[in-house]
């Protein structure tokens, strides 16, 4: 018995020492929100509140770095996380093209944006199915004020009608 317990203590000892060590790993303490440059035109503000709620803390320059943030090893997954968001789709820098603008109001519908990782700890992103509806919309409609062909449902797109 005293040899499991020394066993544990050793592996406790070594697991905190590790623990300690990777702090000291660079990479997921650069919390940095570079200038917001240019937005998208918003359909309406109400969008834009909806999107701050539950897209800019990985896809825009306004993250707000929370406290766990700044230990590892959940830094390093939230780093990628707003840096894979940040390249993909930025309402901070409409002024570069957007990878994800397109499909943008079709992850929100399908459930793939947010992620359910992400509304654990951030539950003011979890939006009420009307929200969801409205966010949708007002993406759709912002994407379209902002010349990006929208997709639709079922991966077809939709193109501005010069005819109407």
């Amino acid at each position: 018995m005293k040899r499991l317990v020394r066993s544990i203590g050793v592996f406790l000892a070594v697991m905190f020492g590790l623990f300690v060590l990777i702090q000291f790993v660079p990479y997921g303490r650069n919390h940095t929100n570079p200038p917001v440059v240019q937005e998208p035109v918003w359909d309406s503000p109400r969008t834009r509140e909806l999107a701050k709620r539950a897209c800019f803390d990985c896809h825009s320059n306004e993250t707000v770095w929370p406290w766990y943030s700044n230990i590892a090893p959940i830094s390093w997954l939230i780093q990628r996380d707003v840096e894979e968001g940040r390249r993909k789709l930025n309402f901070s820098e409409w002024h570069r093209p957007q990878e994800g603008a397109e499909e943008v109001a079709e992850t929100v519908r399908e459930g793939e944006m947010p992620p359910p990782i992400y509304l654990i700890t951030h539950p003011q992103a979890r939006l009420s199915p009307a929200e969801k509806e409205e966010l949708i919309r007002g993406l759709e409609a912002t994407m379209r004020l902002s010349g990006v062909p929208v997709e639709r449902e079922g991966g077809e797109k939709e193109e501005d009608d010069e005819d109407d």
